[in-house]
């Protein structure tokens, strides 16, 4: 749902849902991780040092584009990151951030996921990048995921977790599970060997196929 669905209490209430709901799925515990969605003024985001699991529509921060804090409170210190993907995808919605334990593990390797599984392809490209690490909280972090995803809904960041948005708070959600789930998939076979991969050409032909799968979803 869009925020032209949705009005700032129910936004407010979704994304403490959204947050609540990064843990019962397993993606974040405790303070870790955030969320935010997009508004009419800019951005709502989840607060800093707080248990997401207990988190309500109050707790929620409301932030402008200029990176102020319209309200009382504090935000997220990854507000920088969720600011310019806003700024650089237009149709973004939702940003999801977790320190999954695959996704941490994979991002500790500092390794990319390479197009060993079709579903790598949700992510909008053929493979999940890595972004370059940098400290948490900061502008370089921000612009390391930009790189990152370019022309990407999702990727890695070395050393801390993953990131995904989507066009609504359900489909960020359900991105940032999968690319979970595919660093699990991607650990588990480099365990046995090295994992055959798919050609670009065929990873250009689900990325077709996906096109209005993606638009349903």
């Amino acid at each position: 749902m869009s925020r032209t669905a949705l009005c700032a209490p129910n936004l407010r209430m979704a994304l403490a849902g959204l947050a609540r709901e990064s843990v019962h799925c397993g993606l974040n515990q405790g303070t870790s991780g955030n969320v935010s969605a997009r508004s009419s003024e800019g951005f709502l985001i989840t607060p800093s040092g707080q248990d997401m699991a207990t988190l309500t529509a109050t707790d929620m921060v409301a932030m402008e584009m200029n990176g102020e804090v319209s309200e009382t409170g504090r935000p997220s210190s990854e507000w920088r990151f969720h600011r310019d993907i806003y700024a650089a995808f237009p149709e973004a919605e939702a940003v999801v951030h977790a320190h999954s334990p695959f996704a941490v593990a994979l991002a500790c390797l500092r390794r990319d996921i390479p197009p060993f599984h079709y579903m790598v392809a949700m992510a909008g490209g053929v493979d999940i990048r890595c972004a370059a690490y940098a400290t948490f909280g900061t502008q370089a972090l921000s612009d390391a995921v930009l790189a990152a995803l370019r022309d990407r809904r999702a990727c890695l960041m070395a050393n801390h977790g993953l990131v995904a948005w989507g066009r609504s708070l359900p489909a960020a959600l359900a991105l940032a599970r999968e690319v979970e789930a595919l660093s699990g998939q991607y650990l588990n076979a480099c365990q046995v060997g090295q994992p055959v991969l798919l050609s670009e050409a065929e990873m250009r032909e689900v990325l077709e196929k996906f096109k209005d799968y993606g638009s349903r979803a």
